[in-house]
């Protein structure tokens, strides 16, 4: 007799991630496909203000309703990360943030699994080659930065409020509000002012600057210095999911 036919097995579904980078001014959600190419147009809203965790919350919620299929998430916050809780949230509100498991929160309003990194080192996760010392830095409603050493990711450091610049902030010495009050041209000085200094703190191989605002960088730039596409702040979500956590 012949034996039967065995059924075919069906395809493993394709693992897909959805990435959600939170900013001082907008959230923004796409998916990403499994190699971490971006599936289509990404959504945005604006970021509401106040903006305590329930607001946060329903405000992410809400916004990735129009995106499925995704096995998992990641999300980048502008501000202090230890595990998947928030210590630090400056844009928000810090007292009203500090402790808050922003990762459990969202994960069971959707099911998946979530993941919670601050959003300067989610943008480096994707801009770094894992070669030497590489610092990133993101210029948008403030200043975010993440440092790696031969692709490993260094403890976090706030560099936005360390003073810089006429005992201003990096937040309040080159964010959106002083680019919008000083205009391009003298932020572009104070651009080009912090590239010095990060340079000899540092001594960096490499320096990539991302963010919103990179964009209106007119600057000529040392060549170890790159700008990056602000898409990192979601292409990071599918890197973030293929390290190893320690």
């Amino acid at each position: 007799m012949n034996p039967l036919p065995k059924k075919s097995r069906p395809s493993a579904r394709p693992v897909r991630t959805l990435a959600i980078d939170v900013g001082g001014t907008g959230l923004k959600a796409s998916i990403l496909d499994e190699k971490g190419n971006l599936t289509g147009d990404r959504v945005r809203v604006d970021t509401p203000y106040p903006c305590p965790p329930k607001v946060m919350v329903n405000a992410l919620t809400e916004l990735v309703k129009p995106l499925s299929g995704y096995s998992r998430v990641s999300i980048g916050f502008p501000g202090y990360i230890r595990g998947e809780e928030v210590v630090t949230a400056p844009h928000f509100g810090n007292e009203i943030w500090n402790g808050f498991n922003l990762a459990k929160a969202l994960s069971a309003k959707l099911g998946k699994p979530v993941r919670l990194l601050n959003d300067a080192d989610m943008q480096g996760l994707a801009a770094m080659q894992g070669q030497g010392l590489e610092l990133v830095i993101t210029l948008g409603t403030g200043v975010g930065s993440a440092l790696f050493r031969e692709g490993e990711l260094m403890p976090h450091l706030e560099l936005a409020h360390h003073p810089f610049g006429k005992s201003k902030t990096y937040n309040q010495y080159l964010g959106k509000k002083a680019l919008d009050k000083i205009g391009k041209k003298k932020w572009n000085k104070r651009v080009t002012g912090m590239i010095d200094v990060l340079s000899g703190l540092f001594n960096y191989d490499t320096l990539y600057i991302g963010g919103g605002n990179s964009a209106n960088i007119t600057s000529k730039l040392p060549p170890n210095v790159k700008l990056v596409s602000n898409e990192n702040g979601l292409l990071g979500a599918f890197v973030l999911w293929n390290r190893k956590r320690k």
